[in-house]
């Protein structure tokens, strides 16, 4: 496999101000602006910092000169990679204090974790570990290592396999990874630790979680802050897995009518977990309504009022008679045991105001008791809004790729989501730079329904300009939420940034546009060339329900990646859904970053079976890219480490000012877009070779 390359800072506070993935990104643009110019000066940096879109739009060049003018008064001098480093560090300080707002804020999704601030909250640490502890102390091969101490650093330690944060995935959402494909030995070499932690980040990318300027290395080093940013968010999408009408109808019960209904169904599940409270509090003749999880709840009183209406017989009188805040939340924590809900934190948590933890809690109180009752004529409504079985999966699939793109928007449903037209102007701008003219977008929350036809009138002309297949579609369709035309659209979305992807590695195409027939024809060339005789037609072919085609195709790039032991013949129902399994979780192993289902092979969905064949397409180029790069000199400042797999990419958060624009160094190929394909990070400093 080919070697893993840090990049290497000489002073080692600047070091860890930079997770790896941003070292590795910033290393390759600065050196990209170094080969154009044979130097970088104090003048070349205020356009270059512009076009990094690492400040949230906050500066313009001039701001920036006048800024960089303080710590570098000759701007003809020659500025080095460190230095450039420290001007950056500066420059987002000042962003954030121009914001006005903590660039650490903590949420679960779009987690805010990045390397300016290493605190971790112990609380939220511990509970974390009680948790895991709780899931996994049963796990046959975690049961050596487990139960952690919740006050020891042990979790950091233990994680550094891969092999926890992988089974911590399983319990969120089972069956997102084939454990087969985990490598599960008491000491694991470079490779396998690697391989374990880029089968984590790409599944928990299949899962729903968004994960900041984290890479496998980070993960290896077991970085307090990186790896409690992504426990958290994986928790949490346990916690709320059945905060849907598709998973609870009887949610139907907190609204009142059916345009009520589908606002519902485009709620986060937390903001339902929200209105799931309010309306038993209300019941409860609490007049206060819960905003967040946060300073909301700090005097108990809610939870107080809560549990009392859902389970009056545990009721304490004493709770609401308390004086004291934290008294009062050491009884409503005491409730909520009669009522055998786990306890996800302390009296002094709630007083604090932990919104995570609080979220968590309030999770668990409806798991163990929602008080919701079935009004039948609701019920009969809510199960007529449900989509079929295939409109399910593309939603889905879709939902995880425009997530893992690292826009602002984080999508909850994509049928209610994308009807401002907002968030297709965002992934517009994503996969084609440039395209959209946010002077004639209205940015939600948007009042005027003319307003959000005019966003998707634009996203249609954009989409004709991108050569789209449009014919008779018009904004006023999305706005409407006409689901066959918005799946389309999307498909189309997500096959040109895929396609735009393999163009981009122009040591392969030349620049030449890739189609579906170039990704069929490398096909069929690769497992032909380890000597075996399987080919397809097309990518309907019966024959790809076995999965030994794509698991023949996975072995001819990377040889020891499939474990033929493991693989059946594909004959029967069953046979062909182990086989499926696990050519997923072989692909995200390598570092495929890929949102297709079994069912998707099983039944040979065209469109999803591009996307594989897509994705291990790109891997396999940018792999052989890397092993043709001559080795870094040490005066580029990096130096080779342990060898491992390409890392997988930086997945861009909430906060662009903790994005590094995603760009990767010249082949002008987006970090987290290329999230559609495959995980993988070039920093070429010369032309690379092709395979």
């Amino acid at each position: 496999m080919s070697s893993y390359v840090g990049v290497h800072v000489s002073d080692q506070w600047l070091q860890s101000q930079f997770t790896q993935v941003e070292l590795r990104s910033l290393k390759s643009k600065f050196t990209s602006v170094k080969n154009q110019n044979g130097k970088v000066t104090v003048e070349d940096l205020p356009p270059f910092m512009v076009k990094l879109k690492a400040f949230n739009s906050m500066f313009n060049e001039e701001e920036i000169r006048g800024i960089l003018s303080e710590s570098f008064p000759d701007v003809s001098n020659e500025i080095d990679f460190e230095g450039f480093l420290r001007a950056y560090l500066n420059l987002q300080g000042q962003a954030t204090a121009r914001s006005g707002e903590a660039k650490h804020a903590s949420s679960f999704l779009k987690a805010m974790t990045t390397t300016l601030l290493h605190t971790i909250n112990e609380s939220e640490k511990a509970s974390y570990v009680v948790h895991i502890n709780s899931y996994l102390g049963d796990d046959p091969f975690l049961k050596h290592f487990l139960p952690l101490d919740p006050a020891s650093n042990d979790l950091f330690n233990l994680v550094r396999d891969g092999v926890l944060l992988c089974k911590l995935i399983n319990v969120a959402v089972p069956g997102t990874i084939d454990e087969r494909a985990i490598n599960t030995k008491r000491v694991l070499n470079p490779w396998e630790r690697n391989e374990n932690h880029t089968l984590c980040l790409n599944s928990a990318k299949a899962i729903g979680c968004t994960v900041v300027n984290i890479g496998t290395q980070d993960l290896v080093e077991g970085r307090p802050h990186l790896v409690l940013g992504l426990i958290s968010q994986i928790i949490k999408i346990q916690l709320l897995a059945d905060l849907s009408l598709k998973k609870t109808p009887q949610l139907v019960e907190l609204v009142d009518d059916n345009n009520d209904i589908e606002e519902l169904m485009g709620l986060a599940p937390e903001k339902i977990l929200l209105k799931w409270m309010n309306f038993h509090l209300k019941k409860a003749g609490y007049e206060k309504p819960v905003a967040n999880f946060s300073s909301d709840l700090k005097d108990g009183k809610a939870y107080a009022y809560l549990l009392n209406v859902l389970a009056p017989e545990f009721c304490n009188p004493a709770t609401l008679d308390a004086k004291d805040s934290k008294e009062r939340a050491k009884l409503v924590l005491d409730h909520a045991e009669r009522m055998d809900c786990k306890r996800y934190l302390k009296p002094e948590d709630i007083v604090d105001g932990s919104p995570n933890l609080n979220l968590a809690f309030v999770a668990q109180i409806f798991h163990q008791r929602s008080g919701l009752s079935t009004d039948s004529k609701k019920y009969s409504f809510a199960e007529m809004m449900k989509d079929d079985v295939q409109t399910s999966r593309e939603e889905r699939c879709f939902r995880l790729w425009i997530n893992s793109l690292g826009i602002a928007t984080y999508v909850n449903n994509v049928f209610e989501d994308v009807r401002n037209g907002w968030l297709l102007l965002e992934v517009l701008d994503k996969i084609s730079p440039g395209s959209v003219n946010w002077k004639q977008a209205s940015k939600p929350p948007i009042k005027m329904p003319f307003r959000k036809v005019e966003n998707c009138n634009q996203v249609i002309k954009i989409g004709r300009q991108l050569k789209f297949s449009l014919v008779n579609v018009g904004g006023n369709d999305i706005v409407q939420g006409n689901k066959k035309l918005i799946l389309a659209f999307l498909w189309q979305l997500m096959r040109y940034n895929m396609l735009q992807l393999l163009k981009n590695l122009r040591s392969h195409s030349q620049g030449k546009e890739i189609t579906d027939a170039d990704i069929l024809k490398w096909t069929n060339r690769k497992v032909r060339s380890t000597g075996r005789t399987s080919q397809i037609d097309n990518f309907k072919d019966k024959s790809l329900s076995t999965g030994i085609f794509f698991l023949e195709l996975l072995s001819a790039v990377e040889p020891r990646v499939v474990n033929w032991n493991l693989v059946t013949k594909g004959e029967t129902d069953d046979e062909k859904r182990l086989n499926a399994t696990y050519i997923i979780s072989v692909a995200r192993k390598l570092g495929c970053s890929i949102f297709l289902l079994p069912e998707d092979i099983i039944e040979v969905n065209q469109k999803m079976i591009l996307t594989l064949a897509a994705s291990i397409m790109y891997w396999s180029l940018q792999k052989a890219m890397e092993e043709g790069e001559s080795s870094p000199s040490p005066s580029n400042g990096t130096c080779a480490t342990t060898p491992d797999a390409s890392p997988a990419p930086s997945i861009s958060g909430e906060d662009d000012v903790s994005s590094l624009g995603g760009e990767v160094s010249n082949l002008n190929i987006d970090d987290a877009a290329s999230d559609t394909t495959v995980s993988s990070l070039i920093e070429s400093e010369e032309a690379p070779g092709g395979e």
